[in-house]
C-alpha cells in the first residue's frame, strides 16, 4: 500500500507542524486520512503525538487501519467527513488540539480504483462518491439534474468556459440513454468541444469531472465548514497545515487565513484593543509549492498548494 500512495509535500507539512507537536500530550488531527502516509509520518517522527484521523471513505479506513496498527492506541480512526471535525473532538472528549492537517480533493486510492470512477482516463461506472454509503452518484447528477443547474456546476465548479456546449450535448444524449460509464462521458465532451478549446489546460474532460466530483461530495461547502473549524480546534501555539489541488479550495483556505491574521481595529485608534489583534500568524508567504523533484517523482503533486498558520492568540 504504501508503494502505492506517495504522501504529496510530506516533509514540509511535518516541518510545518513539528513546533506544535513536540510538546507532552500533544494530539495532531488527520482530517483527510486516505491511505495513512502523512498520518504514518506523523506517529513516526513524533512518538509522543496522539493521532486522531478522519475519513468519509470506508475501504480508506479499512486500509489504514491495518497500516497503523502497529501504534496501536496512539491512533484514533473516525469514520467523518472533515467538516465534522468540532463534533469527533467533542465526542473523543478532546476540545482542542496541538495540529491539524488536510490533503484536500480526490484520495489516490479513489483515483487508483478504477471502478470508483473519478479518473476519465479509464472507464468505470460513473460514481464518484468518496463514500459509497450514501449520497447521489456521478450518474445521478448528469441524469436527473436540471440543464441549468449542469450549466452552473460545470462553471463554479470546474471553471469550465464550454458549460453550455457540453451540458447541451449531455441533455441530448441522456434522452437517448442515461449515462452510467465515464468512457461515453469523455468521448461526448471531446466530440462538444471547439478545436481551440482541445489544445489547451490538458485532458479536455478534466474539467467537468472535477466539477461533477465535488457536486457529488459537497466538497467546497465542507471546505468551508471545515478550515474555520479547525482553526477554532487549536489551541495557542498550534498549527493548521492544508494540501489544496484546486484553485476552488485554495481560494477558501487563504481567505480564511487571512481573516484570521488581520487587524480588525477601526481604523484611527491610538491602541489597538487584544480583541481586534491578529489571532493566528501565517507560516507561508503565498502558498508554497512542491519541489521539481518531488514533481518528477510524483506527478500528482503538481497541482499541491500548502498553507500553514499558527494561533498566537484565544478569541476574544
Amino acid at each position: 500500500m504504501s508503494q502505492r500512495h506517495v504522501p504529496v509535500m510530506l516533509q514540509r507539512c511535518l516541518d510545518m507542524l513539528a513546533p506544535a507537536l513536540t510538546q507532552p500530550g500533544a494530539v495532531v488531527v488527520d482530517c483527510t486520512l486516505g491511505l495513512g502516509g502523512h498520518s504514518e509520518a506523523l506517529l513516526t517522527q513524533f512518538p509522543e503525538v496522539r493521532l486522531i484521523a478522519l475519513d468519509r471513505d470506508k475501504e480508506a479506513l479499512r486500509l489504514s487501519g491495518e497500516r497503523l496498527a502497529p501504534f496501536g492506541e496512539r491512533a484514533t480512526l473516525v469514520h467523518a467527513v472533515y467538516d465534522e471535525l468540532p463534533e469527533v473532538l467533542e465526542r473523543l472528549g478532546t476540545p482542542r488540539v496541538q495540529g491539524v492537517l488536510f490533503d484536500l480533493g480526490v484520495s489516490s486510492m479513489q483515483l487508483d480504483e478504477a471502478d470508483r470512477g473519478f479518473a476519465y482516463a479509464q472507464d468505470a461506472p460513473l460514481d464518484m462518491r468518496m463514500d459509497q454509503s450514501t449520497g447521489m452518484s456521478a450518474a445521478e447528477v448528469l441524469n436527473t439534474y436540471p440543464a441549468g443547474e449542469l450549466v452552473r456546476i460545470l462553471r463554479a465548479y470546474g471553471e469550465e468556459k464550454q458549460a453550455k456546449r457540453i451540458v447541451s450535448a449531455i441533455v441530448r444524449e441522456r434522452e437517448k440513454e442515461p449515462f452510467s460509464n465515464s468512457a461515453r462521458l469523455v468521448e461526448l465532451i471531446r466530440d462538444s468541444l471547439p478545436q481551440a478549446a482541445k489544445r489547451t489546460g490538458g485532458n479536455p474532460s478534466k474539467r467537468t469531472f472535477q466539477a461533477l466530483r465535488i457536486e457529488v461530495n459537497g466538497e467546497l461547502a465542507s471546505v468551508e465548514r471545515a478550515i474555520p473549524a479547525a482553526v477554532a480546534a487549536i489551541a495557542v501555539g498550534g498549527r493548521v497545515a492544508v494540501l489544496s489541488y484546486q484553485s476552488l479550495e485554495d481560494r477558501i483556505v487563504k481567505q480564511v487565513f487571512a481573516a484570521g491574521a488581520a487587524n480588525t481595529a477601526p481604523p484611527g485608534l491610538p491602541v489597538v484593543p487584544e480583541r481586534y489583534q491578529p489571532r493566528l500568524k501565517l507560516l507561508t508567504r503565498g502558498a508554497e509549492l512542491p519541489t521539481e523533484e518531488e514533481v518528477a517523482e510524483n506527478r500528482r503533486a503538481a497541482p499541491a498548494r500548502l498553507r500553514g498558520v499558527q494561533r498566537i492568540r484565544e478569541d476574544v
